[in-house]
């Protein structure tokens, strides 16, 4: 058995590192999207499917050596984690997810990123982040949950590959875009599956419509007290507990 955790935008796997080394565990890997602080492959679009075609290819060599994965996906690694259980559940042990509303058929994309989906104001965004001086940007990630030492790595990785990536990852995914990949989830529901909740991340509206998502396909639901969309950030001995019993309980 191995672990597969896998990041979202704008990040890369150093999201990660406090809740690795609150599991405490040698058979953890955090894959890296291509672009994401790292260069895309030769012909590589960065679009939604081409992020879960990739994602396959990357966990087949790790289930051949260890079997069946446990999957945690946060934020875009969620998004992109299930259409690979949809696609190829076989692969999977169990799945945990903190971004199910976005699968729901009324979930409306966030503010920025109806700005990365129109042509013109995308790119106009990651000109001007590109202006604004580290250390502003580096303030911004701490104001909203994520603790200086990983802002820095993260502004650091931030660079034009990956506005690239986000603005073909985001376009891809403009409504009905995952309105219909949430008509494929079937194959979640024979897998056990955790719905992460996370009560203070803007973003994917876990309570509401997550919750209603996780229902259907009959997933578990965990709220985070306190947490939002950096739940692995702000309290990463809650997240590996909360991961450790479910998959203790899941078989």
């Amino acid at each position: 058995m191995a672990i597969v955790l896998l990041h979202g935008n704008p990040e890369t796997p150093v999201i990660w590192e406090p809740l690795v080394a609150e599991l405490g565990r040698d058979d953890v890997y955090t894959p890296q999207l291509p672009g994401f602080g790292c260069p895309v492959p030769k012909g590589f679009g960065a679009t939604k499917e081409e992020y879960a075609l990739w994602l396959v290819a990357e966990l087949e060599p790790i289930v051949y050596e260890h079997g069946p994965i446990d999957f945690v996906g946060h934020d875009w690694g969620g998004g992109i984690g299930m259409r690979a259980v949809s696609l190829r559940p076989h692969l999977f042990r169990t799945w945990a997810c903190d971004v199910l509303g976005l699968f729901h058929p009324d979930y409306v994309w966030h503010d920025f990123a109806q700005i990365w989906q129109t042509p013109g104001a995308g790119e106009a965004y990651f000109e001007q982040n590109a202006a604004t001086p580290a250390e502003d940007r580096i303030a911004l990630f701490e104001a909203i949950g994520i603790p200086r030492a990983t802002g820095e790595r993260l502004v650091a990785a931030g660079d034009a590959t990956m506005g690239e990536c986000v603005l073909a990852l985001y376009r891809s995914a403009a409504q009905p875009a995952m309105k219909e990949w949430g008509e494929h989830l079937g194959p979640a529901a024979t897998i056990p599956g955790l719905a992460i909740i996370a009560p203070n991340d803007p973003f994917v509206q876990g309570e509401t419509l997550g919750a209603e998502v996780a229902d259907r396909i009959g997933a578990r639901r965990h709220v985070l007290p306190g947490q939002g969309h950096w739940w692995m950030l702000g309290d990463p001995a809650a997240g590996a507990a909360m991961l450790t019993t479910f998959w203790a309980e899941a078989y």
